[in-house]
């Protein structure tokens, strides 16, 4: 119970942290005369995966580096599935060829460089360059396309960006909120891990299972909070966007950092199962989108079952 306490704990401190986060950078950029859709691409793209962040460099710099992929990976697999397939259920999300054609693309293509890079059980410094600079190249990419041919992509972002209203209006505010931020963050990641390692040290089950599983899924309630808002609203760009960008983020981004302060070894169970579902997730949301331009709700419950299976799987044949 106590670690399952310190787990929650971690999550709502996270949340919240990452919340207080994002208003005192926006505040900054608006300030520094930052543009909208450069705010909503960066701020509010790193954001939404700022838990997930700080959770996997306090892993890896923890020694516990199962954890640090795990919610990677585990993140990127809930979130197509598990947030992804509500959302469609609530309600069938259209997608717009213009908005989603590089981003989802973009998310298989970081996955399989993912793939390509752990061959050797391990993601080096030099894999995480790749990754930082594949980050780069995306985000300039990005931003040009979404700034000179004002794709509805580029609305998307600013409309992200302009969506946070509640600004900190002063220096004082902008730094309190940012350093507020920054402490719920620490602060929730410690508790979380603490939870998270006495949970798998209990039940007997890998730090991996952990990370892949409660340590993903709650890192993600950003994801999931924005994306079934949007849904309720009747925004699928909204919804889809965040999940595809959230997924490259998290490979590209958070692995990338992480694994660059740390070196990373890659479980077994990753390599043999875990690594194959993550892509294979990519691929099925990348067919959906693009068949028939759109995510139904019968998709929707494919995807939702095809987690209940991860799952079940998980648990039953690759827990220890």
């Amino acid at each position: 119970m106590q670690n399952a306490f310190y787990l929650g704990l971690g999550v709502l401190l996270l949340t919240f942290g990452g919340e207080a986060l994002i208003r005192g950078a926006l505040a900054t950029s608006k300030r520094l005369g930052v543009s909208p859709l450069l705010s909503g691409l960066v701020i509010v793209g790193f954001g939404t995966s700022a838990p997930e962040l700080v959770v996997s460099i306090d892993a890896a710099l923890s020694s516990s580096p199962d954890i640090a992929v795990g919610n990677v990976v585990g993140s990127n697999i809930g979130n197509i599935l598990l947030i992804l397939g509500l959302c469609a259920i609530i309600t069938p999300l259209a997608a717009k060829p213009l908005v989603l054609w590089r981003d989802a693309v973009i998310m298989v293509a970081a996955t399989a460089l993912f793939l390509v890079l752990i061959i050797d059980q391990h993601v080096s410094t030099t894999d995480a360059a790749i990754f930082i600079l594949s980050l780069a190249g995306y985000l300039v990419w990005a931003y040009r396309t979404e700034r000179t041919q004002h794709l509805p992509s580029g609305d998307l972002h600013q409309a992200e960006s302009e969506a946070v209203t509640t600004l900190p209006s002063n220096t004082l505010g902008i730094a309190g909120a940012i350093v507020l931020g920054l402490v719920l963050m620490i602060g929730g990641s410690q508790l979380l891990l603490t939870g998270a390692i006495g949970i798998a040290t209990y039940f007997q089950v890998s730090e991996a299972l952990i990370g892949l599983t409660l340590v993903a899924v709650g890192t993600s309630l950003p994801e999931l909070s924005i994306s079934l808002i949007a849904a309720i609203r009747k925004q699928a760009d909204v919804a889809v966007g965040n999940v595809l960008g959230s997924n490259i983020f998290n490979i590209l981004g958070i692995l990338g950092i992480s694994a660059l302060l740390q070196p990373l070894p890659v479980h077994e169970r990753i390599m043999q199962f875990d690594q194959w579902v993550v892509f294979g997730t990519a691929l099925l949301l990348l067919l959906f989108l693009f068949t028939k331009r759109i995510l139904s709700r019968s998709e929707g419950a494919v995807l939702l079952l095809a987690y209940l299976l991860y799952l079940y799987l998980s648990l039953t044949f690759f827990g220890s």
